[in-house]
Parts: structure tokens; sequence; C-alpha cells
């Protein structure tokens, strides 16, 4: 079917061409656009006409009602739904056969007349010319809904955002929150900066990365897979306060809250502790919650979330223990026969893999905004030690909906205890963790020209949006997600170069 419209649709294309006109041309004046053409004669009465005020816009045909000798039709551009009306007797016995015979819906058309609104109450522009500025050979979806067409939207997003308002929507509240969050971080006396997308040594996480190669040295590199090593190069190098917004790659699995290629925030304090980083966090993300939505309040996926400050804060072994009844920093045998009575299995049975293991049994018990505080040294190799139990971290997430928002630390600048931290990842490494982290003897040379006391905070902004934008799913909120390859209805692999 769709085959079939293409081919009329070339057909018609050819013979516009033919008769001298040009169905892409290059430029239309547009004055108006939906939005301000609402915003200023939005009071209009049923019936009532603006004949001396002459507006312009110009948008996607969405839908087209001929009636006879006039026709109403809807457009759309970036700021919403905007209703023409075309009539014979005012463009022409020929201009309105043209508009009849070849404006369809999904063409891009620009428009010339004056507002005003209809018996109906509808706003609306009366065409007094128009223009043919973009010929679709696809027609517009007629549905956009289920599992189903959810996998072809993420394929093909720019029919979702045509077709779909909400996802528009959605998207803009991703670009506003990502305004917000840079004009909070600057207002705070923040710079943002840089740091590289292709590493020597994947560092700052714990994830399998991706690995690339570099002809000119002859040998492998890998996908950034976070950009703190980098961020506190900075900070030793004398910027006190930096941030950077960017892309993250990590091989691992996709799920509702992961994906391969993902956005973050990181940021860094110098002569501050991860106390400093929770009022930040707190202050940020409550006030973008406030920005947009106007309270603090919000409704996620059916339930209450409320980000008034102050959160909640718990401490990690707390709180699992009076959930599940074990300690965390008991011995590894107890641990590992805890998992194995709770039919847990091991990848690698290490004792950082097992903690972690035991707290993905309890995050989800966690619903409110709330800091979970101290962490356990095995599991934190880039935190300083707390001040009050070495076996601890100062280190945070903060957890909404039982999901992990970010990570922050009061970040570990002696040189001897994180190379000591680097050798132990490096065992793990060896006993088969491949998510462990490796020995950067770079940083370390950097640690050892002095890092000031820092705090460091990450945070991951698809997440973050998923919550603002109240999406279930990580692939709703990124506007090109990853998605495999698949046979458009031509039967050719998408992305080929026979395409």
């Amino acid at each position: 079917m769709i085959q079939e419209i293409r081919k009329q649709r070339t057909q018609e294309i050819e013979e516009l061409r033919k008769n001298g006109i040009n169905p892409y041309p290059y430029k239309f004046e547009k004055t108006h656009t939906t939005k301000s053409i609402k915003e200023l004669y939005g009071s209009l009465n049923s019936g009532e006409m603006r004949e001396e005020d002459k507006v312009s816009t110009a948008g996607r045909v969405m839908a087209v009602r001929i009636h006879g000798k006039s026709c109403f039709f809807t457009i759309k551009d970036f700021y919403g739904r905007l209703q023409g009306y075309i009539r014979q007797n005012s463009v022409g016995e020929s201009s309105y056969t043209f508009f009849k015979q070849h404006v369809s819906a999904g063409d891009i058309l620009g428009i010339s007349g004056f507002p005003f609104r209809s018996k109906t109450g509808e706003l609306t522009i009366f065409v007094n010319s128009f223009e043919l500025l973009s010929k679709a050979k696809r027609p517009l979806p007629e549905k956009w809904h289920g599992l189903k067409d959810r996998e072809v939207a993420y394929r093909q997003r720019y029919v979702d955002m045509i077709a779909n308002d909400m996802t528009v929507e959605r998207f803009k509240t991703r670009y506003e929150t990502l305004r917000f969050i840079r004009d909070f971080l600057n207002s705070r006396g923040f710079l943002e900066v840089e740091t590289p997308i292709l590493n020597f040594i994947p560092g700052g996480g714990a994830a399998r990365p991706f690995v690339t190669r570099i002809d000119v040295y002859d040998r492998n590199m890998y996908l950034r897979i976070a950009p703190e090593l980098h961020l506190k190069r900075y900070i030793v190098g004398g910027f006190e306060k930096v941030y950077e917004i960017g892309k993250n790659f990590r091989n691992e699995g996709v799920s509702y809250k992961h994906s391969p290629e993902f956005t973050t925030l990181e940021l860094y304090q110098a002569y501050a502790d991860y106390y400093d980083m929770m009022e930040l966090t707190e202050s940020m993300i409550s006030n973008l919650v406030k920005h947009l939505f106007g309270k603090y309040v919000i409704e996620y996926q059916g339930m209450k979330i409320d980000f008034t400050p102050p959160w909640k804060r718990v401490r990690m072994r707390d709180f699992i223990k009076s959930r599940l009844g074990i300690d965390i920093l008991s011995d590894d045998e107890e641990l590992l026969d805890f998992l194995k009575k709770h039919n847990v299995e091991l990848d690698v049975p290490t004792r950082s893999r097992m903690i972690e293991k035991i707290w993905d049994l309890v995050e989800g018990d966690i619903i409110q905004p709330t800091f979970l505080l101290d962490h356990p040294v095995e599991i934190s190799p880039l935190a300083k030690r707390h001040r009050e139990d070495p076996r601890l971290t100062e280190r945070f997430e903060p957890i909404v909906c039982g999901m992990e928002l970010g990570n922050a630390f009061s970040e570990l600048n002696d040189p001897d205890d994180q190379f000591k931290r680097f050798e132990a990842q490096a065992k793990m490494r060896k006993a088969g963790d491949m998510e462990a982290h490796r020995m950067d003897f770079d940083f370390i040379r950097a640690l050892e020209y002095g890092m000031p006391p820092t705090g460091g905070l990450g945070i991951g902004i698809d997440r973050l949006i998923m919550l603002v934008a109240n999406s279930s799913s990580i692939r709703d909120v990124i506007v090109f997600p990853l998605v495999p390859p698949d046979r458009d209805e031509d039967g050719i692999l998408e992305g080929s170069v026979d395409q």
C-alpha cells in the first residue's frame, strides 16, 4: 500500500516539475508561529474576523477536509496545531484546484491570510495565498499506538514526532530540563567543560566499554564510559567548579532504565564534600520539578512523588539490614550463603558483586526521593573513606521510584589509597569481573601533584527525564534510542549502503 502511494506521489512530483512548479522551494517568509497567532488572537469571538491583520505561517498539513468549493485543513508546526480555511472565490479557481489535487496530509505548506474564529469556535486562518513547500512521498500513519508500533516509533522517531504531539512535548521537557540544569550550575559559578570521548583507558565507572581502533597508533581505543577521571584532572589543574553534560557508552544490556548510549551530568567542586553534593542535588532537582510543574509533588506511573526538600537520608548498611537481616559488612562466606538462600546467581563471586546483588533485592523498596548513604569501600573505588568508619565511603546515590538517579562522593584524593583501590580492581578483573576498573597510572600521577578536597556528582539525565516526563521506558525519552536494525517495507536492511 505504501509503495503504491509512493509511486503515485513520485509521478505527481514529476508532473509538477514538468509544469514549472518546484515541489521543494528554497524559502518561505514565516511571520508568525501557531503559538504567536494563538497568543495574539485567542480572544476573538465566534464569527469575528481581523481582515486588516496579515499573517504568514507554515507547517505540516495534518488533515484536509474538502467541502466542494471550500476546504478546512490543519497545519502543525513546532509549537502546535492551527486550522486553515481556503475558499475558491478567494484564491481563484486554478489555485483552489491545485490545492485540492496536490496538497495532502504530510505535505509542508506555507499560508498567508488573516485570522478569524469560525462559527464552531475554532481559531482559523482565512487563506489568501499558499505555497507548497515540501511534497511528502510517504503518507502519515493512520495509527501510532501499541507495542509493535512503539518499536517502529523508536526507529522512525521523526514520524513519531509528526504523528504524536505528546512525543514532541516530551522532548521539549528534555531540553528544558537541560537548559535549567545549565542555568542552575552556571548561577553557582560552575564552568561547563569538555573531556575526550575516545580513551586509551576506559575509567570512571564499572562497565564493559565499546572497543574501537585508531589506525594511526595501531592500537585499540575505547568509547568513554564516564568523564570522571578527566574532570578530576581539571580540578588538579586549578579549576574549582566544573561540569560536563555529555554522552557515555557502556557495552551492557538494554532495559527500561538502561541504554548503551546515555547522557549524564557530571560535576566537581573543589573544597567540598558529599554533604555539599547532597545539598546541591536536592536543590537542583527539587527546583527543576518546581520550575516545570509549579509544585514539588508530581505523578509518576500512578504514584505521587514528593520532591519537597529535605529528602530522606538512609545508610545503605542499615537499610539492607532492616529489610533483609543481613549485614553487608559480614565476611564473604556469610554473604555468599545469604545469596544462595535467596537463589541469587553470581557470575563473578567477588565481594563487591555480592554486595551489589544484595542491594538489588531491596532497591525497589525506595519510592520517594531518598539519599542512600555510605557504601562499602569494595563497591566504591573512587570515593573517599568515611571519616567515621574506614570500611565505608562517603558516597551517596539519589534514589527515586526504585531507580538510581546518580552517584556522588567525597572524592578520593589520596594517591596511595587510590593506587591500592585500582590494584584491588585489577585483581577483580583477573578473577573474571570484566566491569572492574582498570589501573590508570596517569591519573595516579595527577593525584600525586595534589588534588584539593573535592565533592563530585553524576546524574543520569535520561532517568531524570523519565521521572519528569512520566515515561516508563528510557527509550521514550531518548530521541533516537539504540534499536537493532530492521528491514523496511522494501526489504532493504536499514543502514546498509544499498538503501
